[in-house]
């Protein structure tokens, strides 16, 4: 540990220099002094750990150098000795900060240690509790700091906690550029960007070390030109930097104030790093948002892209749907203008082209609803008789491939709140996937039921089943265990249900075939 520096200042040459040696004797870097004025001008020039001054001087009171030596150096410890121990004297050490007082003559050299050591001592104890003392309400602005995940707002409000905290009403964020360093936010006076101002910034990003300075006492005399111009009495900077962040922290007092002291820039030291941290956490917060935002679009994507997959997919069932009607009402209107029929016949066989037309326009209509991106608007839903609109959809499609539907359905089931389309293109995915999985024929169970929360429904196939191992992996994107498959309709119908606070999973079902279980919640549908 490196040995404390003291100054000591006493106009009788014979203490000045025993004093010397003692200390130096006791390993303690020792500086001594007759002149109390030459004593006041090396505390500008130099720091010292402690001030060993006496107080009864001819030409400046002791008393007056420990005021200097505070202004120049404002966290150093001062033991005072004196052949006058009054009470008076003793109040008025007290009030100006004094941590010790040595009574003269001392006649043994430890004596004098000890009371070097005490000073020094209760120095740091007084700085270790004012230090504690600011670290309390820095909870609060470290709670400040990281509930804000704006960058934009995030920047000034690191400046006003500067100056609440240091207790200076000037300072400012600086960002380092390429070019130089943009101020991107402040509060009342700061540096100037150009000139030795802005070496003085360069330096301390390009150092990663911050710079103290005070207008009076020890210190660059080109800097403390440069607050003396901008009238500024003190000022801190600070650099900070992580992940491509590269800035300047500046704060400032105002000339004719109180310096600031080894804890202030401890202080601000803690409120730097709290600053990187809520920057850090606002960037990440942004970068969360942005890759949410990107989620979104491509789950939007996936979900129009595998929409058109299985809409293709139906193209034979929907030729089926819309030209069986169109062959009938052909029919009716070919019959209906035969002249030689009664014209009760005739008008029955218009009545049978117009319900066909009827018919045929409310299949085009669900299609439609299921092709276009629609709304996603949730809304009341009759889940039984869309599904018996897709189980009819798919008949065609189903029956030519002999796959025979056996549908357990009751007479009503309790709407959900869905969106119309997407419940669709689950039930469209779900029928398929069993079509896909029984090329050669078989059996597809649907069945329905009334929960107390909501409404379950199950596809049972009689296909080769899913193996156990690769259950887990069923509902994971481009996972297919069908040649040529995309392996999108179980992700996408997944996601689907997610999304409406349903449930879709791979069960126990009665045979060796894969059984979905689909559960929709009621939500609120009054």
């Amino acid at each position: 540990m490196e040995s404390a520096s003291v100054l000591v200042v006493d106009d009788e040459p014979g203490i000045a220099l025993l004093c010397n040696r003692v200390l130096t004797r006791a390993g303690y870097e020792v500086q001594s002094e007759t002149n109390p004025r030459a004593a006041v001008e090396i505390l500008g020039q130099r720091r010292f750990d402690l001030l060993l001054v006496d107080i009864r001087m001819p030409e400046v009171d002791g008393f007056d150098v420990i005021h200097r030596a505070k202004r120049a150096q404002p966290d150093i410890a001062v033991l005072v000795m004196t052949g006058f121990g009054t009470v008076e004297t003793a109040i008025r050490a007290l009030r100006q900060g004094v941590d010790g007082l040595l009574l003269k003559p001392f006649e043994k050299g430890d004596e004098l240690v000890a009371a070097v050591e005490q000073a020094l001592t209760d120095n740091r104890r007084k700085r270790e509790t004012a230090r504690a003392q600011a670290l309390r309400p820095l909870f609060d602005a470290t709670e400040r700091l990281f509930s804000e995940t704006d960058t934009e707002k995030l920047h000034p409000l690191i400046v006003d906690t500067i100056c609440e905290h240091l207790q200076c009403p000037n300072a400012a964020f600086y960002q380092a550029e390429a070019d130089g360093f943009t101020l991107v936010a402040k509060r009342g006076s700061v540096l100037p960007l150009e000139s030795f101002a802005g070496d003085l910034l360069r330096r301390v990003a390009s150092d990663g070390k911050p710079i103290l300075v005070n207008a009076t006492g020890p210190g660059e005399k080109e800097a403390q030109a440069l607050l003396s111009d901008l009238k500024l009495g003190a000022a801190i900077l600070i650099p900070i930097a992580r992940s491509g962040l590269n800035a300047v922290l500046f704060a400032a007092r105002d000339a004719g104030t109180v310096s600031f002291r080894g804890a202030d820039l401890e202080l601000f030291h803690i409120l730097a790093r709290q600053s990187l941290v809520a920057l850090e956490n606002a960037r990440l917060y942004a970068d969360l948002r942005a890759y949410v935002r990107k989620v979104e679009e491509s789950q939007q994507a996936l979900l129009r892209s595998e929409k058109m997959a299985a809409a293709g997919r139906l193209t034979a069932s929907i030729a089926h749907e819309v030209n069986n009607p169109l062959q009938s009402v052909q029919n009716c209107l070919h019959l209906a203008g035969r002249e030689d029929l009664p014209a009760e016949k005739r008008k029955q066989y218009f009545e049978l082209a117009r319900s066909e037309l009827e018919r045929l326009m409310k299949t085009m209509h669900r299609m439609l609803d299921f092709y276009r991106p629609g709304s996603v608007k949730m809304e009341k839903v009759d889940v039984l008789e869309l599904l018996k609109h897709v189980l009819s959809l798919t008949s065609q499609q189903l029956g030519q491939r002999h796959i025979e539907v056996i549908a357990d359905l009751p007479e009503s089931l309790p709407p959900v709140l869905a969106v119309s389309s997407q419940i669709q293109q689950i039930f469209i995915n779900l029928i398929l996937n069993a079509f896909d999985v029984m090329p050669g024929g078989g059996a597809l169970m649907v069945r329905a039921k009334a929960l107390e929360n909501g409404v379950e429904i199950q596809f049972e196939d009689t296909g080769p089943g899913i193996p156990e191992e690769l259950r887990n992996n069923i509902f994971e994107p481009f996972f297919s265990t069908k040649e040529g498959g995309t392996g999108l309709g179980l992700t996408v119908s997944y996601n689907i249900v997610t999304a409406h606070g349903g449930t879709l999973d791979i069960v126990k079902g009665n045979g060796d075939g894969a059984c979905f279980r689909l559960f929709l919640p009621k939500g609120d549908v009054s």
